[in-house]
């Protein structure tokens, strides 16, 4: 069964059961841009990292800086940190551009063990959200 998407690749209600317009493939978000509140460019997104237990997104993993992928730093971003705003297609992230330029990282090559409790608590510190996922009902919100 294929659904319906706009141009931004989000699920449209064409009135029929299945996705609605709040629902999105998660490859549709692959590839967006990150921004933070004072509409500084953060990163992009490189990876959805799902929790097969809960069935939740339990981070976004951001890339930033480097040259087409060379020297580029990896960031996992608890999904209830960032915000969809879909009037400009992309994820917003409330910190200081400086704060996710010291934020814990990684390299393509050497990824941490994100189910580890420690550093998930750890993470979380950092981004000032709940390692306890509050599910995806921040997805409601349209920019801010």
């Amino acid at each position: 069964m294929s659904h319906d998407r706009d141009e931004f690749g989000n699920y449209v209600d064409t009135g029929h059961d299945g996705p609605g317009p709040r629902l999105m493939g998660a490859d549709t978000l692959i590839g967006d841009h990150v921004h933070n509140l004072k509409n500084e460019h953060l990163g992009t997104v490189k990876e959805i990292m799902l929790d097969m237990q809960t069935g939740h997104i339990a981070y976004v993993v951001m890339a930033s800086g480097g040259v087409l992928g060379i020297g580029e730093k990896l960031f996992a971003v608890p999904f209830e940190a960032l915000s969809l705003d879909t009037a400009n297609h992309r994820m917003t992230l409330n910190i200081d551009k400086e704060r996710i330029e010291q934020a814990p990282g990684f390299d393509k090559n050497h990824w941490p063990d994100m189910a580890n409790q420690t550093w998930a608590t750890e993470l979380h510190n950092y981004y000032g959200t709940s390692a306890a996922t509050s599910g995806p009902s921040h997805l409601d919100q349209s920019s801010r």
